[in-house]
């Protein structure tokens, strides 16, 4: 059945007007007045639960598209996790690539970042376009794969400037909150598998942890951007032997955890 994300309240007999682009997705699709579709908006309900709607098409106009709402179904499709993914952007369309399968993956949010050999620069007006297409590439990505919690896509920052914003686990805290994992080909560099364990003495890091994964651009993170992580509490985390591309690695890592 044809998902569409619909950022509306979703009311149950209600009859809803779509909104501009869930609409011409329904009209490319040739759908027809009493055709069957779902709805998300990507709200969680009181108790914190993503969920979906069944809907059906009453109306078609020549650019409206109007549905009855169905029942508001609760739908565990998320990651037990809220990872972020704060990655060096990759050239070209690779960054798009890496949103989408990021999405596709589960990933809560993701934050786009300038490193010191990030051959993407961005500033201004055309950072704002580039976050934006970014979300309607995360968007598309849970239509497709039935994710009901649409990952947020950060406005572009500086490593520097983030590493400031991101908060430091304390110390001996029995129960942590944050994880945070570099990816680096340093030496002494931990498995993650290790690093879980560490932090959880289970096999699984516990659900309320939030997880954080720091990744560089094409070439990695410069030494002293990586010095500049690990004293926020960053632990360096190894995916391996092999070199892996920067949106290769990402999602590695997040095929692991998630």
């Amino acid at each position: 059945m044809p998902r569409f994300y619909c950022p509306t309240p979703l009311v149950s007999t209600a009859l809803l007007d779509l909104p501009e682009g869930a609409a011409r997705h329904v009209q490319v699709l040739r759908l027809q007045p009493g055709d069957a579709i779902t709805l998300f908006n990507g709200v969680p309900d009181a108790q914190g639960c993503y969920g979906e709607c069944a809907a059906r098409v009453t109306h078609m106009g020549r650019s409206s598209v109007q549905v009855q709402v169905g029942e508001w179904t609760a739908t565990a499709r998320e990651s037990q996790h809220a990872v972020q993914l704060a990655v060096g952007m990759p050239a070209n369309e690779r960054m798009d690539w890496l949103v989408e399968k990021a999405a596709e993956l589960g990933v809560a949010s993701i934050q786009p970042l300038m490193t010191e050999r990030s051959v993407l620069r961005l500033s201004g007006e055309r950072a704002a376009k580039k976050q934006a297409h970014w979300q309607s590439v995360a968007v598309a990505a849970c239509e497709q794969c039935g994710g009901n919690r649409i990952p947020q896509i950060h406005a572009v920052m500086n490593l520097p400037q983030w590493l400031k914003t991101v908060p430091v686990p304390m110390p001996g805290a029995k129960d942590v909150q944050i994880l945070k994992l570099l990816l680096s080909l340093r030496a002494g560099a931990q498995s993650l598998t290790t690093h879980v364990h560490d932090i959880s003495g289970e096999s699984a890091v516990p659900a309320s942890t939030h997880i954080v994964f720091l990744s560089g651009s094409e070439g990695g993170l410069s030494e002293a951007e990586e010095t500049a992580a690990t004293a926020t509490g960053f632990l360096p985390t190894t995916l391996g032997p092999r070199v892996l591309r920067a949106e290769t690695a990402a999602l590695a890592a997040l095929a692991k955890l998630l």
